[in-house]
């Protein structure tokens, strides 16, 4: 008799710690999952595609119908560079056409973020900024214009005096928004339930979550739920931090 193991799969705990009530529960929506959109290193590195982690729907190309992890969406990052050696003077930044109160040539990093945030268009938590006093600034857009492609900053260092030919310079380093193109940037739903995976996979069933409650403190490293996620489901989740 021969008693030797020909195939080993993992054992599945089902943790559903994420779920913050059952409503929603009962009306899981059956998708179908495109096996190769996820990747062992990201989505399931034990063998198991965990429950909680945020799906997508392929809406165009030849995988239209299918659901995939969703991509996410970057948050916008802008660096603003003091250059030409100032020794004295002021610079000012413009946003959504709303200019800052004159800046220090020196300023810490702290009070660029605040000056920022005096604008009416801008509210605490909507934009951080570190560096050193006396910059680079990186200002990293978050609140209300997460995953979005915020409009440019410009400056003007009209005010900056001493150095040689003193001003301020502005670059995008990442461009707000998700690169995805085919449906994948917009998020669904919720896997409801834990699945076995592997590399090679065919496309495997599914049950979708689409409504309910949601406690992200629980959901699975890697569920792809940022703010973005948040404010495109916040119509049919409702989150208990």
């Amino acid at each position: 008799m021969d008693i030797s193991v020909r195939k080993t799969s993992p054992l599945i705990v089902e943790d559903r710690s994420w779920l913050g009530d059952v409503d929603g529960t009962q009306a899981t929506r059956s998708v179908t999952l495109r096996t190769a959109a996820f990747t062992k290193a990201t989505h399931f590195p034990d063998g198991v595609l965990k429950s909680g982690t945020v799906l997508a729907k392929y809406t165009s190309g030849s995988y239209a119908g299918l659901y995939g992890p969703y991509a996410g969406e970057a948050s916008e990052v802008q660096t603003a560079t003091v250059t030409g050696g100032p020794t004295g003077g002021t610079f000012t930044l413009t946003l959504n056409g709303e200019t800052t109160g004159n800046i220090a040539y020196n300023a810490t990093a702290a009070a660029v973020q605040a000056a920022l945030e005096a604008l009416p268009s801008v509210s605490a938590g909507d934009v951080t900024v570190t560096g050193s006093a006396g910059g680079p600034y990186t200002i990293t857009f978050g609140g209300t214009y997460a995953g979005e492609n915020v409009a440019a900053i410009t400056a003007s260092g009209a005010g900056l005096t001493g150095g040689s030919t003193p001003g301020v310079t502005m670059a995008t380093t990442t461009a707000g928004g998700g690169t995805a193109t085919d449906g994948l940037d917009v998020p669904r739903g919720i896997l409801f339930n834990s699945i076995q995976m592997a590399e090679g996979d065919a496309n495997k069933g599914a049950p979708m979550q689409e409504r309910g409650f949601i406690r992200p403190a629980f959901l699975p490293a890697n569920s792809g739920l940022d703010a973005a996620a948040r404010d495109a489901l916040g119509n049919h989740f409702i989150f208990r931090d």
